[in-house]
């Protein structure tokens, strides 16, 4: 049976109780997580060798720290994690009113002082802090200096507290993650005044509100994160608040094809079973994920701005709610996904591109994503099947020959269709040999996309149906 948790300072320092700063608390959380080979930041892919590594230093180091990357690459996620390093609670004066969790070991509010100094030990209260809350995250654009450090408080003055009394402010959000976490996300988008607050907590760990006589001696981990086109850029950080975080972490995008596709099936969330089942094809995965590399490789983007984990979270959920949309409605199961259902791409997409205004020559983000979308498919097309034998079918839509296909069309229609087009269906086969005919669509689909991604076919387009000639 546990023993009860202690409720008084007495009890509390008979139990043999000793305060850490929350620096050294992560410290040794750490480090015994480290010895007993636990995954350190679970759900986290990709970054094995590069980020993780980079924050584990950081942390032994007592280090604040900056997560400079672009939009999608964890980092706010990063941020959260470092929770699990806290101790499950801890334990503070229990003040009522009180926006601070003081140590009881060592208050630094004048209440907190004066509760120690002048009531007997097993008469003053102490309450426990769980570590889910003792982190708090803010975002820049909006944050005014009195949201994170704090202000005169008109109220309290209006009920009688003297503008010399410290009753008399207001706690932001850092003062009251005493002895937690506070992470600033878009750090270049803050005001300057609020950045000279966040200098001086990081150098001297104090908080000075309005010129008010009075110094907190805080203690918090102090996170950060940007985007490197707006911190690099002169004059968006003052250079003593940069010079004042002890660690830069850089995050960055999946280094390879496979590594996206498991975060993005992972993110994503999805249940492909049940009353209406749909089976993912791989190469509809690679081609989902081809999509987003491509993106951030394309001179129509920003990539300033970066093409985030979440494009491609979001366009997997588009094409597999496609695919069980037709399941349903025609009653095949399961549903498979197939090129046509990346026609509903644009609901998920648009938006989540930044176009770069001198490499798009004003074109559309539909235009930008339909030629995003056939070079992903390209890549993924050369990579399944092989070059020999793909003019034969390209010869074949010479002479007059028209497929029309679609995210409604039955499954059982491809066979039919592609009889005129023998060497096409063969194609499909070398893609996978599965026997259903919900697969062979997708293989199918696959090809006749591919034929036309690499230039071998032509396509038009007209109310959700494709048709693909010469």
């Amino acid at each position: 049976m546990t023993a009860p948790r202690p409720a008084t300072l007495k009890q509390l320092r008979d139990s043999g109780w000793q305060s850490k700063t929350v620096k050294h608390e992560l410290r040794d959380n750490f480090l015994a997580a480290l010895k007993a080979g636990e995954t350190l930041f679970p759900g986290i892919v990709g970054y094995e060798n590069t980020v993780i590594p980079e924050i584990s230093i950081a942390v032994l180091a007592g280090h604040d720290m900056l997560f400079l990357g672009e939009k999608g690459q964890a980092k706010s996620r990063l941020m959260r994690s470092l929770v699990r390093f806290l101790d499950e609670s801890v334990p503070y004066l229990d003040i009522p009113g009180s926006p601070v969790h003081e140590d009881p070991s060592a208050p630094i509010t004048r209440a907190g002082k004066d509760l120690v100094r002048d009531t007997p030990e097993d008469r003053v209260p102490i309450a426990w802090w769980h570590r889910s809350e003792r982190y708090a995250e803010r975002l820049a654009p909006g944050t005014k200096f009195a949201d994170v450090i704090g202000e005169i408080d008109p109220a309290k003055l209006a009920m009688g507290a003297s503008m010399s009394a410290e009753d008399a402010l207001h706690f932001g959000l850092i003062p009251r993650m005493h002895r937690g976490l506070f992470a600033m996300n878009e750090i270049p988008e803050l005001d300057e005044l609020i950045q000279v607050g966040l200098f001086n907590i990081l150098e001297e760990r104090d908080v000075q509100i309005r010129g008010y006589p009075i110094q907190f001696d805080l203690d918090v981990l102090v996170l950060f994160s940007a985007n490197p086109a707006t911190f690099n850029r002169s004059g968006k950080v003052i250079p003593q608040l940069k010079d004042r975080i002890g660690s830069l972490i850089q995050t960055h995008y999946p280094t390879e094809r496979a590594l996206g596709i498991e975060i993005m099936e992972q993110e994503a969330g999805l249940d492909l079973g049940g009353e209406f089942p749909v089976v993912v094809p791989y190469f509809m995965k690679e081609v989902i994920e081809q999509i987003s590399v491509a993106a951030r490789k394309s001179k129509y983007v920003d990539q300033a701005s970066g093409v985030s984990a979440r494009f491609s979270i979001a366009n997997y959920r588009t094409m597999v709610a496609s695919a069980r949309h037709r399941g349903v409605k025609l009653g095949e199961k399961p549903a498979v996904p197939r090129i046509s259902d990346l026609g509903h791409l644009p609901t998920s997409s648009i938006g989540k591109l930044e176009l770069d205004l001198m490499g798009s020559h004003q074109m559309g983000e539909r235009q930008v994503l339909e030629a995003i979308v056939a070079d992903a498919i390209r890549v993924v097309f050369e990579e399944y099947v092989e070059e020999h034998g793909l003019g034969e079918v390209a010869e074949v839509f010479g002479k007059g020959v028209k497929i029309e296909v679609g995210d409604m069309l039955p499954s059982a229609e491809y066979a039919k269709r592609l009889k005129r087009v023998p060497k096409a269906w063969e194609k499909a086969f070398e893609v996978n040999a599965g026997e259903s005919d919900a697969m062979r669509a997708s293989c199918a689909e696959f090809v006749l996309a591919g034929l036309y991604a690499t230039d071998r076919i032509s396509r038009g387009t007209r109310h959700g149906r494709i048709t693909y000639e010469t």
